[in-house]
């Protein structure tokens, strides 16, 4: 029996057309789960009283004490944040989301709360929407999906992309496997999704025979074709053994680097979201070693792509 992965999920929010286009992500998706628990959550940066606080008098702000602060505070809340909040909630309400909505406003650097909250609070999966940025770029600027995608090991992580369907955001879906545990980790979320989500038209498990390990595993008594077989086989079977139609799953191997291969397939296979599992990294030593995960996450901008941690 596979557990749901959304019992409880986090949505970090911000008023711009990329969180708008998460939460309607959210919103198709999650309409089809019951007993899903979402929390929208708003961090407010710390810069917020910046261009509040040009005409006050700060002599009168030491007498009066933090009372200031808490009334420009609630007025910023008021008019600037609980209205954009609250039209994310509808759009969720109206996709059909069953589940419980709470709206949460925390201070702070949006990324080290989001990771906080995540842990301490045991969210199994984050949806937040990306930006188009070069992995040495956000890494040196410090863009908020990046520091949580490598501040979360244990949670799911759905970058949504810049192209989705509102209707069905997961029609198409492609994991990767190389047949580790961790790329078993993402077969077991695909079957989670197939058995909740309807609407989606094909599953295509891919495995990329790695050109450099070739000749390395042959010398090993390794036959790469055969094994690549076997890996796709075995991914196969858990959905078949979940009673997912033997229709929906397709397999498929590549022969080459396994960066531009998966690249490759999600170009030509128009597909919709992009499954990967991903062993725990800092971001840095991604960087320079050239995690598969993160470097699809940093050349595949209009698909979503979920890093799957569980």
């Amino acid at each position: 029996m596979i557990s749901s992965p959304f019992e409880r999920v986090l949505l970090p929010v911000d008023r711009s057309d990329n969180s708008r286009r998460a939460i309607k992500f959210a919103g198709a998706v999650l309409s089809e789960v019951e007993g899903s628990g979402i929390t929208i959550l708003y961090v407010m940066a710390g810069g917020y009283l910046s261009e509040h606080m040009k005409n006050i008098d700060f002599r009168a702000e030491l007498i009066k004490g933090t009372e200031v602060f808490k009334k420009i505070r609630a007025k910023h809340i008021e008019e600037n944040i609980t209205p954009f909040l609250n039209d994310y909630e509808s759009i969720l309400k109206t996709a059909g989301v069953k589940g419980e909505i709470v709206k949460r406003i925390e201070e702070g650097d949006p990324g080290n709360k989001i990771i906080e909250i995540a842990l301490k609070e045991g969210f199994q999966t984050v949806i937040l929407a990306r930006r188009g940025m070069s992995e040495l770029k956000s890494l040196i600027i410090g863009s908020v999906s990046n520091k949580v995608i490598h501040g979360l090991l244990n949670q799911n992580i759905y970058l949504v992309g810049q192209k989705i369907s509102e209707q069905n955001p997961v029609s198409r879906i492609l994991v990767p496997v190389d047949g580790s545990q961790y790329s078993m980790k993402a077969v077991e979320h695909a079957v989670c999704l197939a058995k909740t989500v309807k609407g989606i038209e094909n599953i295509t498990v891919l495995r990329v025979i790695n050109v450099s390990l070739y000749l390395e595993r042959v010398r090993q008594g390794i036959d790469p074709e055969a094994e690549a077989e076997e890996i796709l086989n075995k991914a196969k079977r858990r959905f078949c053994e979940e009673g997912i139609p033997e229709q929906l799953i397709s397999t498929k191997s590549r022969a080459g680097f396994p960066v531009d291969e998966i690249l490759k397939e999600i170009e030509e296979g128009g597909y919709s979201l992009i499954i990967m599992g991903r062993k725990g990294r800092t971001a840095m030593k991604d960087l320079v070693l050239g995690g598969v995960s993160s470097s699809v996450i940093n050349k595949c901008l209009e698909p979503t792509v979920a890093i799957v941690n569980q």
